[in-house]
């Protein structure tokens, strides 16, 4: 994702597509909205593209992706022509780039062809009666494109084209990437369904990749929901400072400059009841290992073997899966299995 990014600003001259590091969202010529003048000239259009894939063991960089300019796309019956306003940039996107995704739900981008994923826009031209010039719009496979064709009622696990309320964001129609969306979905799914926190019960929640668009909505909502201590690990002091003075997080940990085992032990004397996992790896494991009796964990990523050709959910160590037998702690991964329904 960081090399997707390095390559969007490398070229920000040609594709005017700039990125805000604190949203996670990329902005495509955002501003007023208008449509567009009638002209002799057809506008210019810019897109991202997969040039290569990476390989399933090793990182991403600049040269796996290009920006360049394409055709402007032309609008027929059926079909709704918008323009970029943000587009959410994922860990997870990460699997995009092999060949098996190593999910269902899914489908590899594919080279010399646009990436795509979750983004918000704004209706340019339509030939489809549900969809206005005008309307703001937002689904999970669209274009990294400045203008694209984006099809309305097509068939997709996660849904197709919809429309977006504008007064419920209050302006910030980005939030529809992020806390008022599939992210926050997710964070607020997997602690009410599977965290098992309970009002009064004074129990430790920890969440792994903290300061991260899930992770952080995860600590904020699981201390709305009762928790009474939240313990944040994360990878820098500013991060950790974020945590602890705005998202009201008890403890931060970071883990470059801190040994996290011991740390744990020292933030979370009474054990750990749930524990959010983002993360996986080493971080993941010095969590189990200090997680209580009856205690739960929510596997919402594995960031730390991403570039690694692994299944997903990765392997579990023996000595990981001995304490999770052993303390009868649950395992939940949040991951789609059909139309409303998650396991």
């Amino acid at each position: 994702v960081v090399a997707t990014v390095q390559a969007v600003r490398a070229q920000r001259s040609a594709s005017q597509l700039t990125c805000r590091c604190c949203s996670g969202h990329l902005i495509a010529g955002a501003g007023t909205v208008q449509s567009l003048p009638p002209s002799r000239t057809m506008p210019s259009n810019k897109r991202v593209v997969l040039v290569s894939r990476p390989g399933a063991n090793n990182e991403p960089r600049t040269e796996h992706f290009h920006a360049e300019d394409c055709g402007y796309p032309v609008v027929h019956d059926g079909q709704v022509l918008a323009k970029t306003l943000f587009l959410s940039v994922d860990p997870a996107m990460r699997c995009l780039m092999n060949e098996d995704t190593g999910v269902h739900y899914v489908s590899p981008w594919q080279p010399g062809q646009p990436c795509d994923g979750g983004a918000v826009g704004v209706v340019i031209d339509s030939r489809h009666t549900d969809f206005q010039t005008g309307d703001y719009v937002y689904c999970f496979s669209w274009p990294w494109q400045q203008y694209s064709l984006v099809k309305p009622g097509q068939s997709e696990l996660l849904g197709g084209l919809r429309k977006l309320d504008p007064t419920l964001f209050g302006g910030r129609l980005s939030l529809a990437l992020g806390a008022v969306g599939l992210t926050g979905l997710t964070a607020i799914l997997g602690i009410r369904e599977k965290g098992h926190v309970t009002p009064g019960a004074n129990q430790t929640f920890v969440v792994s990749g903290a300061a991260g668009a899930c992770g952080s909505l995860a600590g904020q909502i699981a201390r709305l929901e009762g928790a009474t201590n939240i313990v944040g690990i994360c990878g820098s002091e500013v991060k950790c400072q974020l945590l602890r003075e705005e998202l009201g997080f008890d403890h931060a940990i970071n883990y470059r400059t801190e040994n996290v085992s011991e740390r744990l032990k020292e933030t979370c004397p009474r054990g750990i009841d749930t524990y959010f996992d983002n993360v996986g790896g080493e971080i993941s494991e010095a969590a189990i290992a200090q997680m209580n009796e009856g205690s739960h964990v929510i596997l919402c990523g594995q960031i730390s073997v991403y570039n690694k050709d692994l299944p997903y959910p990765p392997p579990i160590p023996q000595v990981v899966t001995d304490l999770l037998k052993e303390k009868n702690i649950t395992s939940h991964c949040l991951c789609p299995t059909g139309k409303d329904s998650w396991c």
